[in-house]
């Protein structure tokens, strides 16, 4: 398993981030969310993801790296303390490339 601090298979610049939530949107049909945030919960990184078809089926994974540009910064300490908690999880029990 991968340790929550090991970014050395991150390509360069980028920030590895780990899956904390996922939901479904409220203002559209057929769209998920999927919130990652570094194991210190201070930035977090959103896909939205269209599930058009059975035949469009996508793997979620446990991390993705993301590029520091596209990282929003977590304002809510309460929400920051929950997404440190869950990505701390994803990341000592999971490899960045589990599907989940």
């Amino acid at each position: 398993m991968s340790n929550a601090s090991d970014s050395s298979d991150t390509p360069d610049d980028s920030v590895r981030v780990w899956l904390v939530e996922r939901t479904y949107s409220d203002d559209e049909q057929n769209l998920i969310i999927l919130t990652y945030a570094t194991p210190d919960g201070d930035r977090y990184f959103r896909k939205e993801r269209a599930l058009t078809s059975f035949t469009d089926v996508r793997d979620t994974t446990a991390a993705v790296d993301a590029d520091p540009d596209n990282l929003g910064a977590t304002d809510d300490p309460a929400l920051r303390e929950q997404y440190a908690a869950e990505a701390t999880r994803m990341a000592e029990t999971h490899d960045p490339d589990d599907v989940i």
